[in-house]
């Protein structure tokens, strides 16, 4: 790997601050960071609707929430969580990491990658603003049809909810397109495919389940806005629909997105294993193969939704087959992990913790998804609070656990000072505890029948002490948050007196062979990869640790320059989208000029 730029001692480009620059920058690490804080933010406000929701479950017969309120919050926690937090906080790490791990200067689309958060943040922006109107989603999180058509919601919730995912399904497929391009095209030379990271790989997978499912969610929500609109029939028996189409079109897109919530949480915690253990990941091309099969399996086991519909049993047989078998490369990853941690010399360090943590709450959330293969197990759990405990254990105990490791492992290397360790560790175990005490009394409640998707239940059903207990949990997890706030602020307050190192932790991979936090430029010379893990590679051609990089001037780098017509261009896409729920022919032509006129500047403005 080449290194000779460290010896360069220049004054360092000065960088670009304020208000204006942040919202005109195509700087890739700068849209991580907006991603990043975004997302945040608005997990946090899914995380209120969810304390909420479980405040009106804690005791029987509560009257705490009215039950369109209750149906409004759930709504909008379970899109929240998925769409508004979880996707987006992976794209934060996209953004920031993919390619300073690849060895690039830039993504390969900037202001493509700045049109995709400003449309992405309009998108949220307008489905919260429902709240406003009284108006919030009130369907669920899944739409069903016939919950959906105008006859059983004829005001605008839906709609909100229908305008909403159009948008924010721009921005992903935008994503997609940018950072799939990035990984093929901009890799440091000697970086062939087998030689990248597994965060790298675990993302490019999932920009490729992205660009083919987000297609369909899109057909299906066309249909459905057709159908509220302008009186088509896709989905109402009354004149030849088929509710059971939503399903299909729903959950063909559904399953792979769980995939596209998972795999990079999965690429995480195989960069922190090996960093920590001090030896390479086991078994490296088993995890890539792995990761793959299980992208490529995802496509074909969304009817396991759909065992209690009457498929029949060809198809009941077909998907519960496909179904055990995606548990098969889950299960090599899993045992891949557990090599890569045997026989290391493991630091206990706040990152480890959360990642043991992810391999043992995503074990608990597989087995309970393995049982629903079984499709009169799954009759016996479909609808009840145990399938919210299976994909809680999954997408809070999974993704959620390697998202926070990731911060504390990366935050160093993106903002230049660690989190404290042990205010990290404290969280971690209340986390842990509060998460359990949450989700796992739910697999009792809901093998006790009680159903997902009610705002109460009578009492004397066995049901008061297990959702109290999941209250408290609760109740735990937001104290849990909090004290992750209070690090990163006592941290920040701190940061002058103990600013981090390039290489903190004793990295395997590129980006923590440049100073913390970046130059705008990333690397001041393209570096050479010659291993799997090329920074140690270099560190073992050094003779141990390398000197600590200097900050370099990059005047004669060519960068693209800040712009603000993306912003425009999202701007106006959203308001022709929002015109076709209220606004009208005036809001959709005054729109489609925005778009139009944002797009054309865009097209033809210099790039450097």
């Amino acid at each position: 790997m080449a290194t000779s730029a460290r010896e360069h001692a220049h004054a360092p480009a000065p960088s670009k601050t304020g208000l204006w620059s942040w919202l005109t920058t195509v700087d890739h690490k700068r849209i991580g960071i907006l991603y990043g804080a975004s997302a945040f933010i608005f997990f946090l406000i899914g995380g209120l609707e969810a304390l909420l929701i479980r405040w009106q479950l804690r005791i029987p017969e509560n009257n705490f929430l009215s039950a369109e309120a209750y149906n409004q919050l759930f709504t909008m926690h379970g899109t929240t969580m998925v769409f508004l937090a979880v996707m987006p906080l992976s794209a934060m790490l996209f953004n920031y990491l993919i390619p300073l791990m690849i060895g690039a200067r830039d993504v390969a689309f900037p202001r493509l990658n700045a049109f995709s958060y400003w449309v992405f943040i309009l998108g949220g922006l307008f489905m919260n603003a429902s709240f406003l109107f009284n108006a919030a989603p009130d369907a669920g999180w899944f739409g069903y049809a016939n919950l959906t058509s105008k006859q059983y919601s004829p005001g605008m919730n839906v709609d909100f909810w229908v305008i909403g995912l159009q948008i924010l399904g721009v921005a992903s497929l935008a994503a997609a397109v940018n950072f799939f391009v990035t990984i093929i095209n901009l890799r440091a030379p000697g970086m062939k495919l087998m030689r990248m990271p597994m965060f790298v790989w675990m993302s490019m997978i999932t920009q490729v389940l992205l660009l083919l499912a987000f297609p369909v969610i899109t057909v299906a929500l066309v249909f459905l806005l057709t159908d509220r609109m302008f009186g088509t029939g896709f989905y109402i028996p009354a004149q030849g629909g088929d509710p059971i189409l939503w399903q299909h079109l729903f959950w063909i897109f559904g399953h792979p997105e769980v995939y596209i919530l998972i795999l990079p949480p999965f690429g995480i915690v195989s960069e922190i294993l090996p960093v920590f253990s001090r030896k390479p990941l086991f078994g490296y091309a088993a995890m890539v193969f792995s990761g793959a099969f299980i992208a490529f399996l995802g496509f074909g086991v969304w009817s396991h939704h759909m065992f209690s519909t009457g498929l029949g049993p060809i198809a009941d047989s077909v998907f519960s087959l496909t179904t055990m078998l995606i548990a098969i490369p889950t299960g090599v990853k899993i045992f891949n992990w557990i090599g890569t941690l045997w026989g290391g010399s493991l630091q206990m360090k706040t990152p480890l913790y959360y990642a043991l943590g992810f391999i043992a709450l995503f074990v608990i959330g597989g087995l309970s998804g393995v049982m629903h293969a079984s499709p009169p197990a799954d009759l016996q759990q479909t609808d009840t609070y145990f399938v919210v405990a299976h994909f809680h254990y999954v997408l809070f105990g999974g993704a959620i656990f390697a998202m926070v490791g990731g911060a504390f492992y990366w935050w160093p290397k993106m903002f230049g000072y660690m989190l404290r360790e042990g205010l990290g560790k404290v969280q971690f175990w209340i986390m842990f505890i509060a998460m359990n005490l949450t989700f796992f009394p739910m697999h009792y409640a809901g093998l006790h029948g009680m159903p997902r998707r009610t705002y109460t239940y009578v009492a004397g059903l066995g049901l008061d002490w297990l959702n109290l207990v999941e209250t408290i949990g609760s109740l735990g997890l937001a104290v849990a948050f909090t004290l992750f706030m209070v690090n990163i602020f006592v941290s920040f307050r701190g940061r002058k007196a103990n600013p981090a190192p390039a290489d903190p932790w004793n990295g395997a991979t590129l980006e923590w062979s440049i100073p913390s936090p970046p130059q705008e430029f990333n690397f001041p010379e393209i570096p050479t990869v010659e291993g799997r893990d090329p920074l140690w590679t270099a560190k073992r051609k050094h003779g141990g640790p390398l000197p600590e990089p200097k900050r370099v001037d990059g005047s004669n780098i060519h960068l693209p320059n800040p712009s603000y017509w993306p912003l425009v261009t999202a701007i106006g896409m959203s308001i022709m989208l929002i015109g076709f729920m209220a606004g009208g022919l005036p809001v959709n032509l005054i729109g489609v000029a925005i778009l139009f006129f944002g797009a054309f500047r865009w097209a033809f403005e210099p790039t450097g």
